[in-house]
């Protein structure tokens, strides 16, 4: 099976740590990406360096840079490993086993996530949507971070349902939008979930 390679962005949503801190770790050649070829040139990351950004993002990242860097060379040397020796004198073993277990599950996930978005030119001039409908994903996660309800879009547009809308969050961090963002203007004042679900009506 080929390994999966994943995309700065993507490694950031799938660890929860910040994109400056997937980057960090790379300037600092924790981890060395693969540069992709073609016209636009991306940083990209393999399994093992994920599982390795996990671990930063479960606490390692408090250790010493030399032990981080022997932790990830030893992850990349024996994938499967399930605890690390880092150190001499006062070795430190770094339990790995839960980590790949909370990677894997946030991979699945992400996965998900990518699957329910379709973008295509003919449709909201390429924005991601929602496989099989027009309802821009990037739309329901302002939604919810502006404070709608899962329920209230899912009153609004019932043809969604809530592992979708719960996934929008996800796919937006994961699949950030090229270049400058669409124009979305807002109501006066505060936001409210049933004013940005009306908004969403229209959309359909």
């Amino acid at each position: 099976m080929a390994t999966s390679e994943y995309t700065p962005a993507q490694a950031a949503a799938a660890t929860g740590l910040s994109l400056a801190a997937v980057h960090k770790a790379i300037d600092t050649r924790l981890v060395k990406p693969r540069i992709s070829k073609g016209g636009t040139k991306r940083r990209l990351l393999t399994k093992e360096q994920l599982l390795f950004l996990q671990l930063q993002a479960d606490g390692v990242r408090l250790l010493p840079l030399q032990s981080r860097r022997e932790l990830a060379r030893a992850i990349e040397r024996s994938p499967q490993v399930d605890a690390v020796q880092v150190g001499n004198a006062q070795a430190l073993v770094v339990e790995v086993k839960t980590a790949r277990r909370k990677l894997a599950t946030a991979l699945a996930r992400l996965a998900r996530a990518e699957r329910i978005a379709n973008r295509d030119p003919e449709i909201m001039s390429g924005a991601p949507v929602y496989r099989g409908t027009r309802i821009p994903i990037h739309l329901v996660a302002d939604m919810l971070a502006q404070g709608a309800s899962v329920e209230e879009i899912l009153e609004g547009y019932p043809s969604l349902d809530r592992t979708k809308v719960e996934l929008a969050p996800l796919y937006v961090r994961a699949f950030p939008q090229r270049g400058r963002p669409p124009h979305r203007p807002r109501a006066k004042g505060q936001a409210t979930g049933r004013m940005t679900t009306d908004r969403l009506n229209r959309l359909h």
